[in-house]
């Protein structure tokens, strides 16, 4: 059985430290115990694996204040127009992210520093190496943990990668639904949560990523921001968006199959269509929600990309992404962008290939529900090659 309190106590006891900042992060961190103990199922490996990642959570929220409470200036750093990627996940996001992330004169979150993001890199330059190993040992783990992975998501401890991990310390994250079965946090994290203090919290770890580092413009991304993009927008109001898009045919059956390999480890009896269903239910909420919100007028800060287009000719959509943003996409940046793509080839580890029938996904019916998405973005969603 998961304890709060104890696991708490067992952050506290391995850093040393007391202080948590903001007490926002209990009641997710409530809500999540009390769905992993009641509705998980969960064997003996993915409890001591779960255990042991919100321990980690705990210690690292731990640490970023710690660094606050030593240097209180940190809170004067200034996150200015961040670019942020959203849409569906498994859009090309990713590959969008990792073109992005080679231009030296902007800020990507790195998958090293989600991992273990103090002391400041700036700050402590010696301790970057030793996490990039650290961080890449990790990955390696999960790939024999989770071999199908390279071929869903392949990535490296220096890629580009999401935040989810940061919104995990405040317990509000898309990361616990990918390992186990939690509907009634889902529910609680989609529905009733407050996700202001999260983006809060966000904010203020960027802050203490870029100190001293002199200001560069923020890229971030993540689909489940499609889900709070008000609260997101609250937070962080300068902000502008690139948003990829592809057939929902495709998106649904490759995201449950995502979440079905990652929770296999850690539960003995996976109910795959209960994965498909909720992330219907999910992510139909989430492009409601998007479409609402831009509508409501915030089209002007959207930028929007295919999927089929990108893939087949990134460049195109890259130099008119920085012309909408203002900026010049130089020869240097082209040409580690260039090297980025042929190093990292679609399918290098193999195609992904989902079984539709162990999902017991309808894909008519699948099309119906997304029939609002599709009608809003017609020229968005061509059918993969």
């Amino acid at each position: 059985m998961f304890n709060s309190q104890h696991l708490i106590a067992k952050a506290r006891a391995d850093t040393g430290l007391t202080e948590f900042g903001s007490d926002y992060f209990r009641e997710g961190l409530e809500r999540l115990v009390g769905s992993l103990n009641t509705e998980a199922h969960l064997n003996d490996f993915g409890a001591g694996a779960l255990q042991a990642q919100i321990i980690d959570l705990l210690g690292q929220r731990l640490r970023v204040e710690n660094w606050f409470t030593r240097h209180p200036e940190i809170e004067d750093e200034e996150i200015v127009t961040p670019l942020i990627g959203l849409g569906l996940p498994r859009t090309g996001s990713t590959a969008l992210a990792c073109m992005l992330g080679e231009d030296e004169r902007t800020r990507s979150l790195r998958t090293w520093e989600t991992m273990n993001p103090t002391p400041p890199p700036a700050v402590d330059p010696d301790s970057i190496p030793p996490r990039i190993a650290l961080a890449q040992a990790s990955m390696e783990r999960r790939t024999i943990l989770f071999p199908r992975m390279q071929q869903m998501l392949p990535s490296t401890a220096t890629s580009p990668t999401e935040c989810q991990l940061f919104m995990a310390h405040d317990f509000k994250s898309q990361i616990f639904q990918a390992f186990a079965s939690v509907p009634s946090y889902v529910e609680w994290l989609e529905m009733d949560a407050d996700l202001e203090p999260t983006y809060r919290y966000l904010r203020r770890v960027l802050k203490l990523l870029q100190w001293r580092s002199g200001r560069k413009q923020w890229r971030l991304k993540n689909p489940a921001h499609c889900l709070f993009i008000s609260a997101l927008d609250k937070v962080f109001p300068d902000a502008r968006y690139v948003m990829t898009h592809r057939d929902v045919t495709q998106v649904i059956p490759s995201v449950s199959d995502v979440y079905f390999e990652l929770s296999s480890a850690y539960c003995d009896h996976v109910d795959a269509p209960a994965i498909a269903a909720m992330n219907i239910r999910s992510w139909e909420r989430a492009m409601r929600r998007m479409i609402a919100f831009r509508d409501s007028g915030h089209q002007g800060r959207f930028f929007d990309i295919p999927f089929v287009g990108f893939m087949r000719d990134p460049f195109a959509h890259l130099y008119a992404l920085y012309a909408w943003l203002g900026e010049a996409l130089t020869p240097e940046t082209r040409v580690a962008m260039q090297n980025w793509r042929e190093t990292a080839p679609r399918d290098k580890h193999g195609r992904h290939e989902v079984d539709l029938a162990a999902f017991e996904i309808d894909l008519t019916a699948l099309r119906d529900t997304f029939a609002f998405y599709t009608a809003r973005f017609p020229d968005m969603l061509g059918e993969d090659a």
